[in-house]
């Protein structure tokens, strides 16, 4: 993740772009018009780019992560596409619209409609499943409306969502939750013994206090000697005033204020120890009245061939094509075969595992960037550019192929194909690479190269370096020192799993996507004490966020210049007292244009800086509070050489982002970049066993090394690591594996293989000993690193 300068003896000069290529799909016309030309970009970290990107072709871009490849493909590209298309429609109806502003370009010509098709997880509703955001659903409802016996009505009325199609009883969610109770208190104990074992409720608290004083209770009573009606009011009285002495209290039980206090917040909002707590306290099951499915006892009733919509629904996808091809019914003959087009979608791009009733919001990103990318597959538009943002993240090495040629095949129908991506196997199928770098952040940027692949390999780019590079299988491994036993693991496809986890070293778990590694680990693992996951969720913030506030590095900056300059720390606060006043702190000033798009400008007051003129006088070691939130993380390291923040910044260079500014806003980081954040977070907790999920997504093939040194470093300390991966390299490097499969859905669900590396080449037959082998002994084209 360093970002060091390199020479690049094949790049471009500064600005000027490389003539294109002569593509592996034939040759780039000389047309001007057959090449989408960018001027100046400047969006973000790019350095004025300049560069024509042959249309009807496919173009990966590559480099360092903060290179610059999303602000050119997705910030400048894709958002001026989108936006000229809104611009298209009356300011009435724009007025509907997100308001996107113009990217910082000089020029943008050539362009077509630009679709992307990000790893943006699908949103989390309860309520929506893979049948309903794929439309597979909708369209299943109208078949049973038509062909299902007995006829109950139209297609509504097979609809969870709709009151004619819902279960009264968990109305169309399927599930029904109650609080345990024995997770909120010791029966065994007294108030004042500290019975309440909630988060926030211990002796003393606040909210102890308000319990304890409202004098209702005896103190010293164990809560399992209350009579029954004290107990009701201990748990579930409403809010009610109480007089305590010359105070007046708001009492409500205990239950009620839980349920009022944390369990109607945002689970993803909440820190890791109450996440932990609620998981624990709240228990879900399945609804007695629809058995899980959602639906009333109607829609249950009909069925086609003996089968009701809900248990089509339970099918694997694979399976119920299947079924759906054995219909025969010309009165519907048009929405069968729509339905099986895309059931036939859905198994070709590699999601034949999942089920229509699968929530969507349980999806991974990978997951997620497919089931959008189906709605495309069967398209009768040409010429539109298509914008992937790493397709192959989540995929196992034996289904890149797949995900390969359903990129060549949307190229093949006329379609500019834009993909950022790392994995050299991606890159390989390129008729057009553009190189971004040569570092990241303010080190990067720039064209570095841009032609095709066997001038990449050529070029001595960091790219190109790397292309062919391969982790060595570890020469020695760790001795555990005991084992986390997993037993009768069932989630989703998992086959009643048991399988040891061993403590103190780094373990890999793989296998095809859909073999069950995330039910495995996420179904059992978190949770338990010690243990801490980094996954792929979204990191919330606004627009104020920044790293510095979201790590907790803000407030020992703030302390720093307060006792510096013998003024209250709120002044170096941009959300407080410290604010420039006619940009309320945010550097910008958002003018709104009623109907039309929207303006963002540089505040005129703070020149962006975001505080008053009186607080930029105060400084720190001659820097002013908004020059220290524009150093990168690399220069603010040496900078506080002591305390809190010089541990927290360390941890941020540990994971690889000295090139993030401090200040910058959360909404501009990758995807990549988020996750290594929230694990730099996680690291300052007293952890025993890390879990990450994929922490090489977004990691540019020569940043892989220092991510495996960062794990060791993480074991060498005395912790677990567990890492959920398809990497060959972090295979390479484990000291255990555990293999799942051997396919995927109920293929899958099992443990295929446990071991070492050396062992799983050695003698392994499983898909992933196959393409380890392939990796580590160079008999097949890099496929990893």
């Amino acid at each position: 993740m360093s970002a060091d300068p390199f020479q690049q003896p094949a790049a471009p000069p500064r600005g000027q772009a490389a003539p294109p290529p002569e593509a592996a799909a034939g040759p780039v016309a000389a047309d001007s018009h057959d090449v989408i030309k960018v001027r100046g970009a400047r969006e973000n970290n790019l350095r004025d780019v300049s560069l024509d990107i042959p249309k009807r072709r496919l173009t990966v871009f590559t480099g360092v992560s903060g290179s610059g490849k999303s602000s050119l493909v997705f910030g400048t590209i894709a958002a001026e596409s989108q936006r000229l298309i809104n611009e298209t429609y009356s300011a009435f109806v724009q007025g509907f619209m997100p308001s996107l502003g113009r990217p910082d370009v000089d020029a943008l010509h050539n362009l077509s409609a630009a679709i992307v098709v990000d790893q943006e997880r699908m949103g989390a509703n309860s309520r929506s499943t893979v049948g309903t955001v794929t439309d597979a659903y909708t369209m299943l409802r109208i078949v049973y409306s038509r062909l299902g016996t007995p006829h109950i009505g139209t297609s509504s009325a097979f609809s969870f969502n709709s009151p004619e199609g819902a279960c009264q009883d968990c109305e169309g969610m399927g599930q029904v939750s109650r609080v345990d109770i024995d997770q909120l208190v010791d029966r065994e104990l007294s108030l004042n013994e500290g019975a309440i074992t909630v988060p926030g409720f211990g002796v003393g608290t606040w909210y102890w206090q308000v319990m304890a004083n409202s004098g209702l209770f005896d103190n010293d009573m164990k809560l399992k000697d209350y009579p029954a009606e004290l107990w009701e009011d201990f748990l579930h009285k409403p809010a009610t005033k109480i007089k305590a002495g010359a105070n007046t209290l708001t009492y409500e039980g205990l239950v009620t204020k839980v349920n009022r206090v944390y369990l109607s917040k945002d689970r993803e909002t909440m820190q890791t120890t109450l996440r932990a707590f609620v998981d624990r306290a709240v228990v879900f099951a399945a609804c007695p009245a629809c058995r899980g499915t959602r639906l009333s006892a109607a829609a249950l009733s009909s069925t086609i061939n003996g089968v009701n919509i809900a248990e089509c629904s339970a099918m694997q996808i694979s399976d119920l094509a299947e079924f759906v091809r054995g219909l025969d019914a010309p009165s519907v003959a048009p929405m069968l075969g729509a339905l099986r087009d895309l059931l036939g979608s859905l198994v070709e791009i590699g999601l034949g595992y999942l089920s229509l009733d699968r929530p969507s919001g349980t999806l991974s990103g990978g997951e997620s960037q497919r089931v959008k990318m189906v709605r495309h597959l069967g398209s009768s538009l040409t010429d539109v550019t298509y914008v992937f943002d790493e397709p192959t993240t989540g995929l196992h090495p034996h289904d890149i192929q797949r995900m390969n040629d359903l990129l060549l095949r949307l190229r093949d129908k006329g379609n500019t194909v834009l993909v950022v991506e790392h994995k050299p196997e991606v890159v390989a199928i390129a008729d057009h690479v553009v190189d971004l770098g040569p570092g990241a952040g303010t080190s990067g940027g720039e064209i570095c190269y841009a032609g095709d692949v066997a001038g990449l390999r050529a070029s001595g780019t960091r790219t190109g370096r790397h292309l062919a590079h391969r982790a060595a299988l570890r020469e020695t491994v760790r001795t555990p020192r005991g084992h986390l036993s997993i037993t009768g693991a069932a989630t989703h496809n998992l086959r009643n799993v048991d399988v040891d986890i061993p403590v103190g070293v780094l373990t890999v778990v793989t296998g095809v996507a859909g073999s069950g590694k995330s039910s495995l680990i996420h179904g059992a693992l978190p949770g338990r004490d010690g243990v801490v996951v980094a996954d792929q969720s979204a990191i919330r913030g606004s627009r104020r966020s920044n790293p510095a506030t979201y790590t907790g590095l803000l407030d020992p900056i703030r302390k720093a210049f307060a006792k510096a300059n013998g003024v209250k720390p709120a002044l170096f606060s941009a959300n407080s007292a410290g604010a420039c006043a006619n940009c309320n702190g945010i550097g910008l000033v958002y003018t709104d244009l009623a109907m039309m798009a929207g303006v963002a400008s540089v505040c005129e007051e703070c020149e962006g800086k975001r505080f008053t003129p009186e607080v930029l006088t105060y400084t720190l070691d001659g820097k002013d509070i908004s020059e220290v939130l524009e150093m990168p993380v690399a220069e603010a390291h040496k900078f506080f050489r002591t305390g809190q923040a010089q541990a927290i910044l360390g941890r941020l260079m540990d994971v690889g982002l000295g090139y993030v500014r401090l200040g910058q806003p959360l909404t501009t980081l990758s995807g990549g970049e988020r996750q290594r954040l929230k694990l730099a977070i996680h690291m300052a907790e007293k952890a025993a066993t890390y879990v990450l999920d994929e922490p090489t997504t977004g990691l540019h093939l020569a940043d892989v090394d220092q991510l495996l040194a960062l794990l060791d470093r993480l074991v060498d300390a005395g912790n677990t690591v567990i890492v959920i991966e398809h990497h060959q390299a972090v295979m390479a490097h484990a000291d255990w594996l555990i293999d799942m499969g051997p396919g995927a859905g109920h293929d899958g669900g099992q443990v295929v293989f446990t071991g070492t590396p050396a062992e799983l080449v050695a003698r392994g037959d499983t898909l992933t000993a196959r393409h380890l082998r392939e990796y580590v002994t160079g008999t097949a084209p890099a496929t990893g690193r």
